[in-house]
This record gives C-alpha cells, sequence and structure tokens, in this order.
C-alpha cells in the first residue's frame, strides 16, 4: 500500500492509482487558489509528493528537492553547531 512519509509519520494513501491521481490534483487546483483561507501554498508540495507515486518525471523531481533540502539542512545544522561551539 503505497504511502507518505513525514519524518517519523507515515500517511497512507488509497490503493487506487485513479483515486491518487485525483487527490494529488485536487491538492494541486487547491494550492492555486491560495489566496482564500484554507487553501494555501502548502497544498502544492503535498500534491507532488501524491503524484509522485504514480509519474515517474515526478518522482525524479521530488528525489532532486530531497537532497537540495536535505544537503541544505545538513550544512545549516553544521554551521549552527560550530558556531555554539565557538561561542561557548
Amino acid at each position: 500500500m503505497p504511502s507518505i512519509r513525514f519524518g517519523k509519520r507515515s500517511i497512507k494513501l488509497p490503493d487506487s492509482r485513479l483515486l491518487r491521481v485525483g487527490l494529488g490534483g485536487t491538492f494541486i487546483a487547491g494550492g492555486l487558489f491560495s489566496f482564500l483561507p484554507v487553501l494555501g501554498i502548502w497544498m502544492l508540495p503535498v500534491g507532488l509528493i501524491i503524484l509522485s507515486h504514480d509519474f515517474p518525471r515526478i518522482r525524479r523531481f521530488r528525489r532532486q528537492w530531497e537532497v537540495k533540502i536535505s544537503r541544505r539542512w545538513a550544512r545549516f545544522r553544521g554551521r549552527s553547531t560550530a558556531a555554539n561551539s565557538r561561542a561557548a
């Protein structure tokens, strides 16, 4: 069964490919209406993550994005710990 992991949490997706594509498309469409109160720009990446389970191009884009974010996060964490050790 496909699922999305956010850190230690896992959210199950529908088994049907058609439902996953519809759900991902709905999230992306909701993200385009981010000026409305409940809908927001946060819906775009969630929709892309859902669609990445079924479309190789989106999956490739998501993996590249994950690598960039994790490298930046590691660099940020490395700098902040080095700055803290110098201050002490």
